[in-house]
């Protein structure tokens, strides 16, 4: 019986719950046909946690291929996990700490794959590979599944009559593994990180040589990533040491989400597999060291004719565009837990340094928040975002960016003048801290309405079970401040 016929007679979860497209089916042929054809012997089903890192099961091609329309079980717990990989729900209790029965005592939900993600994995080659999203046993979708979130604020979206349209620009770190730290004593939750050294010393910025110096790690990274079809456009040394950045081209809807995930995962493991240790870590802990941003372009795109809804005939931004921009920037202290997830990431946010530090808005001026590029007639257009990191969940940055900008188109806001001194601009400062911006996040009812209590009350347990974490230890900088003076 073949997906088609299966799909028919309603015998998978995916036919009972109307949960594929038409596009969806026809892909799933398609990833029959491959497996046979390449000789695949597995195929990792894979979903994007609420941090967005990639969770999952390898299975034989065998049993992906007969469970690939009704999905394979994984625990809820992944979902309570904090970065440590700790689960910091109580799951064993009524409810399970989130109030609901089906997902108390580690039970099960089902990870459906979405056959369009389908890859073959170009450094494992007889691996496939695709992306899978949560439901309940009886069809309904996790709500706390952060591309499930995802894909319905682009649903609300296109009621509107429009699809987003995203550019990546990513910067990371690459270092060459000295010491891997994998003897027993090095284990833990989390483990210890490995001994490293750099590739290049940083500072000449875009030269020549500093990109030579790291070139064969990244051709091997270049290759495997267009190999997987992801959209690259450049490849460019950075400002720090052993600092990188990659850029893609603008596409639609879920794929700039999905291009990332996949990206950051297959970056650590081509390195992992040569040597080398890739971070999407904000600011390591490295001597010298320079923060890594995740500028994101955005704009959106109307669905009938494709013409840009920011483009202006006469100005930089259509009053559309504006309307869009200001309710960015209203927002950006709220949105901040979702653009800057990480204790670390609020460390970058330092002025005069190429990263933002309030909420303005510039033409084509990088240091500012909201950067706008474009011009009367550019059908190119967009607004620039500089004030993600790379490790953020892109589920939900780019969720909070559509959330925000609609709200400023409902409300007519005005984004008011561009700011040309950037550092100097009375305005709204960003969260100094991740505490600070969950209180920023409280302070603004906005992402309770437009996301639901009980995902903002889900997420930011999490977010705070991090923070006691963090506050529980005594740093470098405690003991060397008090330990000899008091």
């Amino acid at each position: 019986m073949n997906v088609h016929q299966r799909y028919a007679t309603g015998d998978s979860l995916a036919a009972r719950h109307g949960l594929w497209s038409e596009e969806q089916i026809d892909a799933a042929a398609r990833v029959r046909r491959i497996a046979e054809e390449q000789g695949l012997e597995t195929i990792r089903f894979s979903f994007p946690d609420q941090h967005g890192i990639l969770r999952g099961k390898t299975l034989v091609a065998s049993e992906a291929l007969n469970c690939l329309d009704s999905g394979a079980t994984i625990t809820t717990t992944m979902l309570a996990k904090d970065t440590s990989h700790k689960t910091v729900f109580p799951v064993f209790q009524a409810g399970g700490g989130f109030g609901m029965s089906e997902m108390q005592g580690g039970a099960d939900v089902v990870m459906l794959p979405d056959p369009t993600t389908f890859r073959v994995l170009p450094w494992a080659p007889t691996t496939g590979w695709v992306l899978c999203d949560l439901y309940f046993a009886d069809g309904r979708p996790v709500q706390f599944a952060t591309r499930g979130i995802y894909r319905s604020v682009l649903q609300k979206l296109a009621d509107r009559g429009y699809d987003y349209k995203a550019g990546l620009e990513v910067e990371f770190h690459v270092f060459k593994v000295e010491d891997s730290k994998m003897r027993p004593e090095h284990a833990g939750q989390p483990g210890e990180p490995p001994s490293v050294s750099l590739l290049s010393h940083g500072y000449q910025y875009l030269t020549e040589q500093r990109y030579d110096q790291m070139e064969p790690v990244l051709e091997l990274i270049r290759r495997d990533i267009l190999a997987l079809g992801l959209p690259l456009r450049s490849i460019e040394v950075e400002f720090g040491p052993s600092q990188c950045e990659f850029t893609f081209q603008p596409t639609v809807g879920l794929l700039p989400a999905d291009l990332m995930v996949l990206f950051r995962a297959a970056v650590k493991q081509i390195c992992r597999r040569h040597g080398y240790h890739a971070t999407f870590m904000c600011r390591p802990r490295i001597p010298n060291v320079v923060s890594s941003g995740w500028h994101l372009h955005q704009s959106l795109v109307a669905r009938d004719g494709g013409r840009n809804a920011f483009m202006s005939d006469s100005d930089v931004l259509s009053d559309f565009g504006r309307h869009y921009l200001a309710g960015l920037m209203t927002h950006a202290r709220a949105a901040t837990v979702f653009t800057t997830p990480t204790i670390n990431g609020y460390k970058r946010y330092r002025s005069y340094s190429l990263a933002p530090d309030r909420a303005i808005w510039g033409r084509d001026n990088r240091g500012v928040m909201l950067r706008v590029i474009g011009g009367p007639g550019d059908k190119a257009t967009r607004i620039e975002n500089r004030v993600g990191e790379p490790a953020a969940n892109p589920y939900l940055y780019m969720a909070s960016q559509i959330l925000s900008g609609l709200d400023g188109v409902d409300r007519k806001l005005d984004p008011g003048p561009s700011a040309d001194t950037p550092y100097e601009t009375k305005a709204d400062l960003l969260p100094k801290s991740l505490r600070e911006a969950i209180f920023a996040l409280r302070d603004d009812p906005f992402f309770r309405t437009a996301l639901g209590d009980e995902f903002v009350d889900y997420y930011t347990f999490i977010k705070n079970a991090e923070i006691e974490r963090f506050q529980a230890e005594v740093t470098e900088w405690e003991q060397r401040e008090y330990f000899e003076m008091f």
